[in-house]
């Protein structure tokens, strides 16, 4: 497969052409990431926000995805899809993006936060004063949990967790029974804070931030008395941590799933980070101890867990400060809603959508509070994916069941790192009455859904809650996604028979509205795409616009690519890995492939095809990715109210296919270069405000002008 930074083969095969590498296409989405933190002119707090999440995107790349070519290195694998070949070019290209961190972290972001009085103090900047505190604070805090292990047959290579911060030590001089042991090992714990700010007693009138490292570095020598403290470095060591259990051979999936958790943290290392100025030996020590190829070593010069810099953002958060961040930005209550109507009132007369993070999710959290607290309401049912440890949609749930009414709870115990928080939250739930079930073995249950069962005088209503997001107050501000509220009796009836069929496992009656994976979804996706290829081809005009989070799926890429050949123009705005090539001569030149990257997470799956007249727009749960479609209960449905299909053209995809500030555009060659602002002013209904502002900020300013507007 082509790395997406080299120039694609020519000529390119017509037929089957060579997809991008999908491990590569996350790195470059990495890369564009990473661009934030590179524009002088965004907030300096934001720069390293944006940094720190290059840096948490890279552990989790390393944690689920690095494990095969790792393994593959090792055995000397010359083919297949994992080949010690795969492993250099990925080591190359992760090796690149770790250099251009770390020089923007040195050479940009530290010298910034200094002229505004804010350090980072290493040891050999501290004065008298300074290293009399740390040093309080090392014997105060740190110590006390320090725990040496010098290696000897009787002291083996103790357990390193996984991202955990740890010291490498070459001693001199023999041990307290005369023997030399010359390797130690010190374990930092992490209940301590990574950065620690020192107080203004001893800052003379600066912010001065000290990394735990820096402390702990600072005291070695007193880890080890009586011993010669030589060569030492930090190190951190990153393992696969996807976690297998085997379904269909467990009799509880929550029981092995806690046990699993207990292992995450010492699966297979796949990466090691040391200080770059690490003595070779150790570095070699450490590397055979892992047994890792010497790829997989990274020295950097700084901590080596930049993802913990998040903590400084808010060791800085004063009113002095607030010109390094972004302006709070404050969603406005949903256009479509009165604040103290009835939700049930008010969908009697026509769906609602949700816009966030422009719009608050507060409105969802609305619907479901009346619905608690409405004696009407018989039961209430809802999948619960990501909704995070402190979730006021749980406490609403339970309290749902202290008030006796039915609550069904779809917990999905398998979602990627949110595993412990879903498993404490289902047996909260089950442990006062709520029926909580697991999905369906095999699968992960992605769909987001809540419906609510309530007696209207002789009758038996439902009202919908469907969500291309998480129920998650926390990700609704940072994430955009649609929320699509309903009382259709068509959709709501086909959400109920979803929920019996995830609870029974029954077999799934013919849907009126729901697309569901892993039975239709994919098929009528690839079934809607052949169908506007047949249009195209007979002459008619025909047109597909996508938005997703990642394209991987090579059934689709190959209707999307026969489509284009056909001559239905496409565009796809994917934010993540794509592995459809675009733009291609004799291969894909009706298709364009861009990705938004901006201030809040593109999220939304928003899907429209239109053929001459007619035209549909679908909302999804899912990405086009094989496990969304095959291994993944999910669900896309139609949005069929003109006024509110058109709000979502609008704003969903005309805004980001003329975004001229945050748009990054994959080229011919598998390269993404960033839009120039001006590249679509010559196209039909192009916005010159949404070019000059980018979609996210436009809309934001749309958003907080009709807040504004509806506050009088």
């Amino acid at each position: 497969m082509p790395f997406p930074d080299e120039s694609l083969p020519a000529p390119y095969a017509p037929v089957v052409p060579r997809l991008l590498d999908r491990d590569h296409s996350i790195l470059a989405f990495n890369r564009r990431v990473l661009n934030w933190a590179e524009r002088p002119e965004v907030p300096l707090v934001e720069r390293l926000r944006y940094l720190c999440i290059v840096s948490s995107n890279l552990d989790e790349f390393f944690e689920v995805r690095a494990e095969p070519h790792v393994r593959a290195c090792l055995e000397g694998q010359g083919s297949g899809p994992y080949t010690a070949e795969s492993f250099d070019a990925l080591s190359e290209a992760a090796h690149d993006l770790v250099a251009r961190q770390y020089a923007l972290y040195n050479d940009e972001l530290l010298p910034a936060f200094a002229e505004h009085g804010i350090h980072v103090i290493s040891h050999g900047k501290r004065n008298p004063a300074q290293r009399k505190w740390v040093h309080e604070y090392f014997e105060r805090e740190v110590r006390p949990l320090l725990i040496p292990v010098a290696l000897d047959p009787a002291h083996p290579f103790p357990q390193v967790a996984n991202k955990s911060l740890n010291f490498i030590v070459k001693l001199s001089g023999k041990d307290a029974f005369g023997r030399e042991n010359p390797i130690a090992i010190l374990k930092v714990p992490r209940v301590l804070p990574r950065l620690i700010r020192m107080p203004a007693k001893v800052s003379d009138g600066k912010t001065l931030v000290v990394a735990l490292s820096s402390i702990v570095r600072a005291h070695l020598h007193a880890m080890f008395p009586g011993r010669e403290v030589g060569q030492f470095s930090q190190f951190r060591v990153t393992r696969h941590s996807d976690l297998a259990v085997d379904e269909e051979d467990v009799k509880n999936l929550r029981t092995a799933l806690r046990q699993g958790l207990q292992h995450r943290n010492y699966g297979q290392a796949v990466r090691l980070e040391v200080s770059a100025d690490c003595d070779e030996s150790l570095s070699s020590f450490l590397l055979a101890q892992f047994n890792l190829p010497a790829g997989a070593l990274y020295r950097v010069p700084g901590p080596v867990n930049l993802a913990r810099f998040s903590q400084m953002v808010d060791l800085i958060d004063e009113p002095r400060f607030k010109d390094l961040r972004f302006t709070p930005y404050q969603a406005s209550y949903p256009i479509n809603l009165s604040p103290g109507q009835s939700f049930f009132d008010r969908l009697q007369r026509s769906d609602v959508l949700i816009h966030q993070p422009f719009e608050s999710f507060d409105g969802v959290i609305e619907f479901l509070r009346e619905a608690v607290a409405d004696p009407q309401v018989l039961a209430i049912k809802q999948t619960i994916y990501r909704t995070g440890a402190d979730s006021v949609l749980m406490d609403l749930l339970r309290e749902a069941v202290r008030r006796g009414k039915e609550v069904m709870a779809v917990v999905e115990l398998k979602a990627r790192f949110d595993e412990e928080a879903n498993i404490n939250w289902a047996e909260v739930l089950e442990s006062i009455g709520a029926q909580v079930v697991y999905g369906v073995v095999g699968l992960k249950t992605h769909a987001k859904m809540l419906l609510v069962t309530r007696r209207e005088g002789r009758h038996i209503r439902r009202y919908g809650h469907l969500s291309t997001g998480n129920y998650n107050p926390r990700t609704a501000r940072l994430y955009t996604d649609i929320s699509h509220l309903t009382a259709d009796p068509q959709l709501t009836a086909d959400m109920d028979a979803l929920f019996v069929h995830l609870a029974g496992q029954s077999r799934l009656p013919k849907l009126q509205r729901l697309w569901v994976a892993p039975f239709d979804l994919h098929k009528n996706l690839v079934a809607r795409i052949d169908a506007l290829a047949d249009a195209a081809g007979a002459g008619k005009p025909t047109r597909i616009v996508a938005k997703m989070n990642a394209l991987t799926d090579e059934a689709l890429i190959a209707a999307l690519l026969q489509a284009g050949r056909q001559g239905v123009k496409i565009d796809l705005i994917v934010r993540g890995a794509c592995m459809l090539p675009a733009q291609v001569p004799g291969v894909s030149e009706n298709i364009r492939v861009r990705s938004i990257i901006g201030r809040f997470l593109e999220h939304s799956r928003v899907f429209y095809f239109r053929e001459d007249e007619d035209e549909q727009l679908y909302l999804s749960s899912a990405d086009w990715m094989n496990r969304n479609m095959m291994r993944r209960v999910e669900v896309a449905w139609p949005v069929t109210h003109p006024v509110l299909r058109q709000r979502l053209i609008d704003e969903c995809l005309v805004a980001y296919l003329h975004d001229g500030r945050d748009a990054w555009e994959l080229a011919a060659d598998g390269r993404y270069a960033r839009v120039d602002g001006n590249l679509h002013a010559g196209e039909p209904g192009a916005s010159r405000t949404i070019e000059a502002h980018g979609a996210q900020t436009a809309l934001m300013g749309r958003y907080a002008f009709r807040g504004r507007s509806a506050g009088g």
